[in-house]
């Protein structure tokens, strides 16, 4: 007796989201990069947020705006990643900084992560795309469909509130 051989059709993401991934991979990735100041975890936030939009199905046709769609999504999930970070993991001292009474660079680094990882959703979006990407307060406006006051408002109490956060942490290295 034989033995049958069954095909499985796996199936294969949709044309239009191996276009939209095409189209957009490096901005995701760039994007999430610049949250989590490491590749491992922009790779990881790549994968979910392309994930996300393959779980919507047939409803990515129906994004008005895709690049404000996954820079927003790619904000967010870059976002989760420096959230779950900051529950536990302890960042390696580094030695050269013993009897120093300034931070070095990736020190600093840290410190705004974790100071973005208690913002709002909202807030972090905003943040993000106000200094991270470079974008204006009318473009944001204009991506996260909001008004423009409201934009710079919420850049200018994130900026102050990370300010304050920061000369606290640099305060107690001292």
């Amino acid at each position: 007796m034989g033995t049958a051989i069954v095909e499985v059709a796996i199936p294969r993401p949709a044309g239009e989201l191996e276009r939209l991934f095409e189209e957009h991979h490096g901005l995701v990735f760039r994007t999430a990069y610049r949250i989590t100041g490491n590749a491992s975890d922009a790779e990881d936030v790549l994968q979910t947020v392309f994930l996300r939009l393959a779980g919507r199905g047939a409803s990515t046709a129906s994004l008005e705006d895709p690049s404000s769609y996954l820079r927003r999504a790619s904000i967010n999930a870059a976002l989760d990643v420096v959230r779950g970070r900051r529950s536990g993991e302890e960042l390696p001292a580094d030695e050269t900084l013993t009897g120093r009474s300034e931070p070095d660079r990736r020190e600093l680094q840290d410190c705004l992560r974790r100071a973005l990882a208690r913002l709002s959703p909202r807030e972090g979006e905003v943040f993000a795309l106000r200094f991270l990407e470079g974008h204006s307060n009318s473009d944001i406006a204009r991506l996260l469909h909001m008004s423009q006051i409201w934009v710079a408002v919420t850049v200018h109490r994130t900026r102050r509130r990370l300010q304050r956060e920061i000369r606290s942490y640099l305060g107690g290295k001292s």
